[in-house]
């Protein structure tokens, strides 16, 4: 078996584990800006001793199991973080590998879906999208199409400038007609590293997907709140989820997808 061959069998797996791995990376980004530690400083401390946790400790799942789950300095047991992260994280990965192997593709997408999960995870909670996140999303789609997969320049950008400019008409139109704060800027511009990554022609079916997922999720939003008109939903991590669809699935449904 050449090792090409060998290389494409093992790579899912391969793929996964590093989705996993990161995936805790993730998950400690996102606890920090919630924290509002800078990504910089001192890590979180120990509940029994303070003593500043490392990265080992508090991002990678196989640092924590290694460990037992233990402080390296105390030896008490270290609170346990969810899984939701990581698996979604791990997921991608997979996913990816299956369905574009080994190569420029796998690397584009797997940057752009980090961010898009950091982001998400923030939105969910705090129901912002940083501009530290959605700003460098725009860069590196547009580099990542243009100059790794060397596509026309053309689908990125007319993608990157009609994506935001749509939301920022039906933000617009809402706020006329409801009176009310409808998708927030923050929305705007997560949309133009979306249409940079999908092109202006896959931006149709991905607010399609984006849209079908918000409302089939929108009961358990409602459910939180007693005025279900005013109740806040975000729609940030609902774009993310219809631009990976898309880009695992959507040249399966209309032969558009970025390849």
């Amino acid at each position: 078996m050449s090792g090409v061959r060998l290389l494409d069998l093992l790579f899912p797996y391969l793929a996964a584990i590093l989705g996993l791995v990161l995936g805790g990376f993730y998950r400690a980004c996102v606890n920090r800006y919630l924290g509002g530690d800078s990504p910089a400083g001192p890590g979180p401390g120990c509940p029994h001793c303070g003593r500043p946790l490392t990265a080992s400790e508090t991002a990678s799942r196989f640092g924590r199991l290694l460990q037992r789950g233990r402080c390296r300095s105390c030896g008490g047991r270290l609170p346990s973080a969810g899984p939701a992260i990581e698996t979604v994280s791990a997921l991608w990965a997979l996913g990816l590998a299956l369905e574009y192997g080994p190569g420029p593709a796998w690397l584009v997408y797997m940057t752009l879906g980090g961010i898009f999960i950091v982001a998400s995870f923030i939105d969910l909670t705090e129901f912002i999208l940083p501009d530290a996140l959605t700003y460098p999303a725009v860069v590196l789609a547009l580099a990542g199409r243009i100059f790794l997969l060397g596509e026309p320049a053309s689908g990125p950008l007319i993608g990157a400038a009609s994506g935001p400019l749509f939301f920022w008409l039906l933000a617009a139109a809402y706020r006329r007609v409801r009176d009310a704060e409808g998708l927030g800027l923050g929305d705007v511009k997560l949309m133009a590293s979306i249409g940079a990554l999908v092109g202006w022609r896959g931006l149709p079916l991905t607010i399609v997907l984006s849209s079908a997922a918000a409302l089939f999720a929108s009961p358990f939003f409602l459910r939180a709140h007693r005025d279900t008109r005013r109740a806040p939903i975000p729609f940030g991590p609902f774009l993310c989820l219809g631009a990976m669809l898309y880009v695992l699935y959507g040249h399966r449904l209309v032969g558009l997808a970025p390849r």
